[in-house]
């Protein structure tokens, strides 16, 4: 019972994880940019994301569910500024000064993992999914049996760890054969494709304010 409720919960986490939007891509370009931890830290940060998000799923928080419900509009502004402030943060970071800075081991991990930890959260929408993702594999939301519930929780960010460390780890196989040209170009387009994501994220909100 307690395995199974474990392989759920890291295939609740996989699930979540593997779609790739604005955090993959700022994952991947830390890991090119800073190395393979600054890149998995960031998906740590997802992933304990994720799991609260998990929790709220599981524990069935009806009172939180409603609040975020209430607030949607305003959770996609913020979300959404975040990721076009972390758009052009990027587009104008240069690799250069990056890998010095990791050269000499001065990468801040917490901020890594804080910035995504926030920017996951500013969506607590993917509530929803994991309410969705927990009906499909049938995981029972009994918030009175603790244990069980810790246990699928430790599988979901089991789970995320495992896709953001497979990531990082995959983009870093690649990282040494980047040029510096190569690695500009790459802030530029991966914060275009953030700031553009962002901008998507406020237009949809103006579209369910005036249109819905």
């Amino acid at each position: 019972m307690a395995l199974t409720l474990l392989i759920k919960g890291i295939i609740v986490g996989l699930l979540a994880s593997i779609p790739l939007g604005p955090i993959g891509v700022i994952c991947i370009q830390r890991t090119i940019n800073k190395g393979r931890i600054s890149g998995f830290f960031s998906g740590i940060g997802a992933a304990t994301a994720d799991t609260i998000f998990a929790a709220i799923a599981g524990f069935s928080l009806s009172f939180v569910i409603s609040f975020i419900e209430e607030k949607q509009l305003y959770f996609q502004i913020i979300g959404g500024a975040l990721v076009i402030f972390l758009g052009i943060k990027i587009f104008y970071t240069n690799p250069i000064q990056q890998l010095r800075r990791h050269k000499k081991k001065k990468n801040n991990l917490l901020e890594d993992f804080l910035s995504v930890l926030l920017l996951t959260i500013t969506n607590p929408l993917a509530v929803f999914l994991f309410i969705a993702l927990f009906a499909t594999l049938k995981i029972v939301n009994d918030s009175s049996n603790m244990v069980h519930s810790t246990i699928v929780l430790g599988g979901v960010f089991l789970g995320a760890s495992l896709w953001w460390y497979t990531l990082s780890s995959l983009v870093n196989m690649f990282r040494a054969k980047f040029r510096l040209k190569q690695l500009w170009w790459i802030n530029k387009i991966a914060g275009g494709v953030i700031f553009v994501l962002g901008i998507v994220a406020i237009i949809d909100v103006i579209k369910n304010i005036y249109f819905s």
